[in-house]
């Protein structure tokens, strides 16, 4: 099997190749060898569906859990990787990949449990929601929640989920837990980012260790904060709530 590591930004490349918006369904018999072939090259990763994609005479296959989507022959013995550029008819670019990773991701945040995470909801309207996966012992992790009660104002709820940078043996993890188990999470999680000795209790069956999976496989959090709008847009880092409402569009 080949590899090709040159991602598809030349998006000029492909004029002339798109194939028509509405895609047919792929023979089994295609799909089956696609998925053979890529399972014996590396059997540790997890493939999708195979779909058409937008090329004519290459497959669309999502790898674990849909943030890499891999350009497969019809045989399956070559594959591109990287985005997909589309050039529109009226001018510029469309990164076709990114658009699909947008709706995978705001569903699999829709799909979540709000309960599961520790929620500060404005008092009045509800305008927007951001989901933030936050550690705390990061120093934009703690100026953004600085930010929270200017966000609420702003009718911005913030919705955290923990990511402890270090993983699930770290000190981190233990003091994200511990916000997660308490009775009153919000104000220790708050004194937790705010250094105050916070004795550390972890309880059993905390999310910390499923919302730290979410954010590695499914978001592909590669930094703390890492705030996830509701439509699926991704903002890796810190934005001022002036910037971040913008984003919004409130």
């Amino acid at each position: 099997m080949t590899l090709i590591k040159k991602p598809l930004a030349l998006a000029g490349a492909l004029l002339g190749l798109l194939g028509p918006a509405a895609l047919a369904e792929v023979d089994a018999n295609v799909a089956k060898t696609i998925k053979t072939r890529l399972e014996a090259g590396n059997p540790k990763a997890t493939y999708g569906e195979v779909r058409e994609s937008p090329i004519k005479g290459l497959y669309e296959v999502d790898v674990d859990g849909g943030n890499t989507t891999l350009f497969v022959s019809q045989d399956g013995s070559h594959f591109i990787y990287g985005d997909l550029f589309q050039v529109k008819n009226g001018g510029g670019l469309a990164n076709l990949s990114e658009t699909r990773r947008t709706g995978h991701r705001a569903k699999v945040m829709g799909d979540q449990n709000v309960e599961d995470m520790i929620v500060f909801s404005p008092k009045g309207e509800t305008k927007a929601s951001i989901y933030v996966f936050t550690d705390v012992d990061c120093g934009y992790c703690r100026k953004l929640h600085q930010d929270v009660p200017e966000l609420n104002k702003r009718g911005i709820e913030v919705r955290y989920l923990a990511f402890p940078r270090g993983g699930l043996q770290s000190l981190g993890y233990r003091k994200l837990a511990t916000a997660w188990c308490a009775d009153d999470s919000n104000k220790t999680l708050t004194a937790l980012k705010n250094r105050e000795n916070v004795p550390l209790k972890v309880c059993n069956n905390n999310p910390v260790a499923a919302q730290y999976k979410l954010g590695n496989e499914a978001i592909d959090v590669r930094g703390t904060p890492t705030i996830v709008m509701e439509d699926g847009r991704v903002v890796p880092g810190y934005l001022p709530p002036a910037s971040l409402v913008k984003e919004l569009g409130i």
